[in-house]
């Protein structure tokens, strides 16, 4: 049982143009539950990179909010293009919990056969890998790295409660958006 105002951050991308090499922010919103907001984190990674894991690592590390985080949460594992997030590693480097949300159930063999084009292609099909079994709840899809799926899903439900996605993904998608001058898309 967790309490109803846990920390939780979620992280989403801001708008990028794609095929272009350029630094893309990734907006993290802490909130209580899902009801408060506590504050903002933000980090820029490279498009199609590989330094999202990095970042964020760092950002949580370095947050003042970090001995109060219990759970970080990600808008799917891609940001920039193809800059995956090795969601097993974050939780290894953190010690926070993390649970991937999807709205719709990803092609995984669709999106990796998408990143053949790049050198370190076994690289980013070993993070895909790592980031394990997709599982459905409610309007849902997520993953998981150091949680069981039953705590994953009460989370999931603490956290919902204006749409069907969780609020720490849905504000930091209007944030993340909304630097671009202004927020649109479905949060």
């Amino acid at each position: 049982m967790f309490k109803k105002e846990i920390r939780v951050i979620g992280w989403d991308d801001a708008p990028f143009v794609k095929g272009k090499k350029q630094l893309v922010t990734l907006a993290g919103v802490i909130f209580r539950g899902g009801n408060y907001i506590d504050g903002l984190l933000s980090t820029k990674v490279e498009y199609d990179g590989l330094d999202a894991t990095e970042k964020i690592i760092d950002s949580l590390n370095r947050s003042r909010h970090k001995d109060q985080l219990k759970i970080v949460m990600t808008d799917g594992i891609s940001f920039a293009g193809f800059n995956l997030v090795d969601i097993k590693e974050v939780f290894e480097k953190t010690s926070l919990p993390v649970i991937v949300i999807q709205r719709k159930k990803p092609d995984i063999k669709k999106f990796v056969d998408a990143m053949k084009i790049f050198d370190d292609f076994d690289k980013r099909r070993d993070i895909v890998r790592r980031a394990g079994k997709i599982y459905k709840f409610g309007k849902t899809f997520f993953q998981k790295a150091g949680l069981t799926r039953k705590d994953a899903e009460e989370i999931i439900s603490l956290t919902t409660t204006h749409s069907a996605v969780p609020e720490p993904i849905r504000v930091a998608h209007l944030i993340a958006t909304g630097l671009s001058g202004e927020s649109h898309g479905r949060a």
